[in-house]
């Protein structure tokens, strides 16, 4: 009994209280965007908003019951766990049921389930438990790998059920990796990726300076020798060789392309090519004369960037599915289509415009009433926030989840343990790229990938699976002086 009400009194209330926040927020929101004349009754099972609450409901007893539970139980079944939902979603693969082009569902009768929703949990404490054996070390490459392995296998699993947004969450997981002392270099590689393919997508085709030379690329070979050099002078510690490097590479692309303006016009990429390929023969040499990884590891990134830019415009004209490829395009400005795949974003910014400083009140929303937004309340459901509650409401959510991270964060650092460290993180960083990714999309942002927004869209697998992460990690917390003990 004792034991019982020192658990009790470890809950981390705070977190609960903003989770029922965040969930009676949700509520009104999904009230406000399925909300009919023909079915005014909101709480009637027949409607989107009756339903959602019984999911509320079920996520409570859900919470509950993980709260009741001995922490210890996840991570003696974390393997287990992982390896049955690998199990399911492999399967999943196989199913009959195609719904808006996914495989991803499970089909029961009226109960529809979305195994990826609940693989998020069993990944988080796979790696966690993983992270947390004995002589594991981030910084041995065997260990790392085996750490990437785990958040990658369901990443391709769900991938091949056709449903590419809920593949890149688990991207969210390399968070915990750095947070745990994974290399900065593996980050900034990430961010370098993502400019690399903005700039050179973008302007890929726009001339420079009335050169034949394309803005998009030369920018990014650019970048490419910059960083080079710049890495260089960090993990080589050699002031000298960055500023030969760096006058070298970009000197002589400047120098060029004064040349293709003012002399002989020429494509200044085929130069700047041959300037990469020196820079990586370069450092090869120079790690094999002086028998240091940190040479050869720069070859590596710079081999890297280059793969990585070139084959960035086939995988999205030829990989991509049409509908993924127009909404990059859309993003990018490449292609303005508001009555196609930028209707969404549009009619999205409209409704959270038109609900300026207050909102236009509960169910008082039009864009919302009148349907113009698809997928209003599911994926674009923070558009009703928008339009009915105003810009105070909307920072009002926006503030909640913001304390939802913070307290995540505060709660992971707590703990006495690494698997409830790494679990902790895992789910904050779950949660962190929900929030930003969706309601960047809403926004104009960034891509329609089509991820919920966490205790706010409809639907029962995003709710229990949400309820899942964050409940487990709250018992894991409670339980974390009788396991000190």
């Amino acid at each position: 009994m004792n034991e019982k009400q020192s658990v009790l009194k470890s809950i981390d209330w705070i977190t609960i209280a903003i989770y029922l926040a965040l969930l009676a927020f949700g509520w009104v929101s999904v009230c406000g965007a399925s909300y009919s004349l023909d079915q005014p009754d909101i709480v009637s099972l027949n409607t989107r908003s009756g339903m959602q609450l019984v999911w509320i409901g079920t996520s409570l007893i859900l919470g509950t019951v993980l709260l009741l539970l001995d922490g210890k139980i996840f991570e003696t079944f974390a393997f287990a766990i992982y390896a049955i939902m690998l199990l399911v979603l492999f399967l999943t693969i196989f199913n009959p049921h195609e719904i808006k082009g996914s495989r991803s569902w499970i089909v029961m009768g009226p109960l529809r389930l979305q195994p990826a929703e609940f693989a998020k949990f069993a990944t988080a404490l796979a790696v966690a438990k993983m992270m947390s054996a004995y002589k594991f070390v981030l910084s041995n490459w065997g260990d790392l790998l085996k750490a990437v392995a785990i958040i990658i296998t369901p990443m391709l699993l769900i991938v091949l059920q056709r449903e590419t947004g809920s593949a890149l969450v688990y991207a969210s997981f390399f968070l915990m990796l750095y947070r745990e002392g994974m290399t900065g270099s593996f980050l900034f590689t990430g961010i370098a990726m993502v400019l690399y393919f903005v700039i050179g997508i973008r302007f890929g085709e726009t001339p420079l300076w009335g050169t034949p030379t394309a803005v998009g690329p030369y920018v990014v070979l650019l970048m490419i020798q910059f960083f080079t050099s710049m890495l260089l002078l960090v993990y080589c510690r050699s002031v000298k060789e960055m500023r030969v490097l760096l006058l070298f590479s970009v000197g002589i692309s400047v120098l060029i392309l004064l040349f293709a303006k003012f002399v002989i016009p020429f494509n200044v990429l085929w130069v700047q090519g041959v300037i990469a390929a020196v820079t990586v023969l370069y450092l090869l040499w120079r790690s094999f004369k002086l028998k240091l990884k940190s040479y050869l590891f720069l070859a590596l990134f710079t081999i890297f960037s280059l793969g990585f830019f070139f084959s960035a415009s086939y995988v999205l004209n030829n990989i991509l599915e049409p509908h993924q490829r127009v909404r990059i395009n859309v993003l990018l400005g490449l292609k303005e289509d508001l009555a196609g795949a930028g209707y969404n974003v549009h009619q999205s910014e409209i409704a959270i415009g038109s609900g300026a400083l207050r909102g236009k009140g509960f169910l008082n929303g039009t864009q919302t009433k009148l349907k113009f937004v698809p997928e209003q309340d599911t994926d674009f459901i923070f558009c009703t926030v928008g339009e009915e509650e105003g810009f105070l409401g909307s920072t009002a959510v926006l503030v909640l989840f913001l304390f939802l991270i913070w307290r995540l964060i505060y709660v992971a650092e707590r703990q006495p343990y690494t698997f409830g460290r790494v679990y902790g993180y895992c789910v904050m960083s779950v949660f962190l790229f929900h929030v930003f990714i969706n309601i960047g999309m809403v926004l104009g942002l960034t891509p329609v990938i089509g991820i919920p927004l966490p205790f706010f869209s409809y639907g029962g697998s995003s709710l229990w699976g949400f309820t899942l992460l964050l409940f487990t990690f709250l018992s894991i917390d409670a339980h974390r002086k009788a396991a000190q003990q």
